[in-house]
């Protein structure tokens, strides 16, 4: 993954929307290897590599992240047509874009 989009992660976050938050987002990018996001009520680590527990996985390419972030892809369309493959609590996916608001 661009640091480019780690670094707009990482611009874009909402510390109120990740308030008594501990999760890790684990992502699996097809292009661009893995890194996790590790959010501890309020704060955002981003991590290269594999986490050994993560709350949620996510798999997807780089673009299909941007895509979700800007709100071009809808974050369900993509999960529905194998665009995003999700495993533990995927219920966790759906916060993403509040943790990640828009510009």
């Amino acid at each position: 993954m661009s640091t480019n989009t780690l670094e707009k992660l990482q611009a874009r976050f909402d510390p109120q929307a990740a308030q008594g938050m501990n999760e890790i987002f684990q992502f699996h990018f097809s292009d661009a290897g893995s890194h996790y996001l590790d959010i501890q009520d309020g704060t955002l680590g981003i991590h290269e590599g594999e986490h050994d527990d993560p709350s949620v996985s996510l798999s997807m390419s780089t673009d299909t992240l941007k895509g979700i972030m800007t709100g071009d892809i809808n974050g369900m369309t993509a999960f529905m047509t194998g665009k995003l493959k999700a495993t533990g609590n995927v219920m966790l996916a759906t916060k993403l874009t509040s943790l990640f608001p828009g510009e």
